[in-house]
């Protein structure tokens, strides 16, 4: 009885003082060591009230979403001055970039989530939170209307309204099935935690299916053809995952059906991880190749049927069919429903996202942001404000530039305009002489005086360099932390803004715009190998990589629950394989 007293005491004490959990140091071995270690920054996050008496002070924000953007908005925002209410149709985080693993019992489901009341606590943020899907924004009135999850005891008929002050917009996107018929209908997403356990599912019960006596060998085959439709990191990651299932796993349980499985991945374009340096796409290809996962390059999916794929080969045009008993389709991302409605409300129809300025402000709206998958930064362009850029610079107005007016706003023009600084560095240029070099010839600093028009001809170039970023994990999460700080500054920075200048205004902007860095990106490719693209062109390939990844997805979740137990899915993999119980 003592003994059982003594753990629930420290049970309860690692359950209440998450911090605690940094004592425990976890090692895996396979051919190799690994210790995961970072900083959880449990104590940082807001805690969930269950006030129902508002401070009429405090600002109401609303976040709509629990994914990488809302989740990193949530933990990083610190102001006492708001009033956080939070819309979810689902109550947890889920570590998205392990949701290939889960597919096939390399990570449990489990294991990648934290629940959100778990990651909003303990911290002076009143937060609440409602499990419930927002089916309208009514922007003009500052209001959302929402209805229960469908899943839960109210059956989706609870309906209720909530004003806002500031809203965060990061619910994400849908798959995009380019209106392909039969998409929704027989293929599988990898989208959510729910679609890699029917995966899972699927997976077992085709061997299980494959195996009855009462089966063809034709239809055998049929059944153990795994298609995969796209060709980015999703679609090469399930592919790999599902290779070394079959491979370690699988055929010491299925030995009568090891030989009719195949694996094809299907892509409309001329090469796999089209968005990957080329030494790892001819890498990827060549991997798959020797492996026998059958890479169609240039075969674009044009219908699916509860049994078949027809696809069309880019180059002749010729429609062929292939049958298949399982079918992921991963092939990028559409607007949802609610978003397409919001954004005909703002002017933004004919968009495939919300379009927000360089602080991810809706443009067309005040006090509402948009985050992650459902937005794109809409940078303007230096041409656009190229006159006022030289009135503002024109301090002595002259009507010309010498080369000291233009080095005073040449870090106000890169911090509001980040393709100028792009294109210098694309050209390595080190100073405004170097620029002028390319238009005007040989000059030197103390020469320069420069006109409207040769200010123009100066950065006519510069929006070239202007690029959309990817929707990912990676970019959502920056923008979920970079909101948060300047929401927690924003009545500091009200009295002394640090923003650049406005050049068609007056004054300085009140935040710096949002930049990105890229932190680099991973293709796993089964086998134990992975390839890795990080910053400063830095490819590598292989083993050393692949524990490189386990390292840091080992550190990027988001509590120390997560990390013990996914690096313990880990180890168990290594010792006892993958789990193929249909649960």
């Amino acid at each position: 009885m003592r003994g059982s007293t003594v753990f629930q005491r420290v049970s309860r004490a690692f359950h209440d003082h998450p911090s605690l959990s940094k004592l425990l140091v976890v090692v895996t071995v396979s051919g190799g060591g690994l210790v995961a270690y970072a900083e959880a920054n449990q104590v940082n996050s807001p805690q969930i009230t269950n006030v129902s008496e508002v401070d009429s002070k405090k600002k109401k924000v609303i976040v709509l979403g629990t994914g990488w953007a809302g989740t990193s908005f949530l933990r990083n925002l610190s102001n006492p001055s708001y009033e956080v209410q939070v819309v979810s149709p689902r109550n947890y985080f889920a570590f998205t970039p392990l949701l290939p693993s889960v597919t096939c019992g390399t990570v449990e489901a489990r294991s990648i989530v934290e629940p959100v009341r778990n990651i909003v606590r303990k911290k002076n943020v009143d937060v609440q939170f409602c499990e419930a899907e927002c089916i309208k924004i009514d922007a003009k009135n500052k209001k959302i209307y929402c209805r229960s999850n469908q899943n839960n005891n109210l059956n989706g008929q609870e309906e209720f309204v909530l004003d806002y002050d500031v809203l965060v917009i990061g619910i994400g996107a849908n798959v995009n099935t380019f209106n392909t018929p039969g998409v929704m209908e027989h293929c599988h997403f990898l989208k959510e935690v729910e679609d890699a356990q029917k995966i899972r599912r699927t997976v077992i019960d085709c061997f299980e299916r494959a195996c009855l006596p009462t089966v063809s060998n034709e239809e055998k085959k049929r059944i153990l053809h795994f298609a995969i439709v796209g060709g980015g990191p999703t679609g090469v990651e399930f592919a790999a995952e599902l290779h070394d299932f079959v491979n370690e796993d699988l055929v010491k349980l299925y030995p009568g059906v090891k030989d009719l499985v195949k694996i094809t991945l299907l892509e409309a374009g001329g090469h796999i991880l089209g968005m990957f340096d080329k030494r790892i796409t001819a890498f990827a290809e060549q991997k798959f190749q020797r492996e026998g996962i059958d890479v169609k390059t240039g075969s674009m999916v044009v219908k699916v049927s509860d049994k078949e794929i027809s696809t069309k080969e880019m180059k002749t045009g010729e429609i062929s069919t292939i049958p298949y008993g399982m079918v992921l389709w991963s092939t990028g991302i559409g607007t949802r429903p609610v978003v397409k409605d919001f954004m005909m409300q703002v002017g933004q129809a004919n968009r495939r996202a919300l379009a927000t300025d360089e602080w991810l402000r809706v443009e067309g709206c005040d006090n509402v942001y948009a985050l992650g998958d459902c937005a794109t930064i809409n940078q303007r362009k230096v041409m656009e404000d190229i006159s006022a850029i030289f009135t503002k610079a024109d301090k002595d107005n002259s009507g010309t530039l010498t080369a000291k007016e233009f080095e005073e706003v040449l870090t106000d023009i890169c911090e509001r305009y980040p393709q100028v600084e792009l294109y210098l560095k694309s050209k390595q240029m080190g100073d405004i002489v170097d620029l002028l070099k390319e238009s005007k010839g040989d000059v030197s600093k103390e020469s320069i005086e420069l006109n409207i028009e040769e200010f123009k001809a100066a950065l006519s170039q510069v929006d070239s360099q202007m690029k959309f970023l990817p929707a990912t994990a990676q970019v959502a999460a920056q923008q979920g932390v970079y909101l948060a700080k300047c929401l927690n500054r924003i009545e500091e920075c009200e009295k002394n803004p640090e923003g650049p200048l406005r050049f068609r205004g007056s004054g300085r902007h009140r935040f710096r715009p949002f930049r990105y860095k890229h932190l680099g990106q991973f293709a796993p490719l089964g086998g134990e190998q992975t390839a890795a693209q990080l910053p400063g062109d830095w490819v590598s390939i292989g083993k050393s990589s692949q524990w490189l990844w386990y390292s840091v997805y080992a550190s990027k979740q988001v509590s120390w629950r997560n990390r013990a137990l996914v690096v313990s899915d880990w180890t168990r993999r290594f010792i006892y394989g993958r789990d193929s119980s249909r649960i």
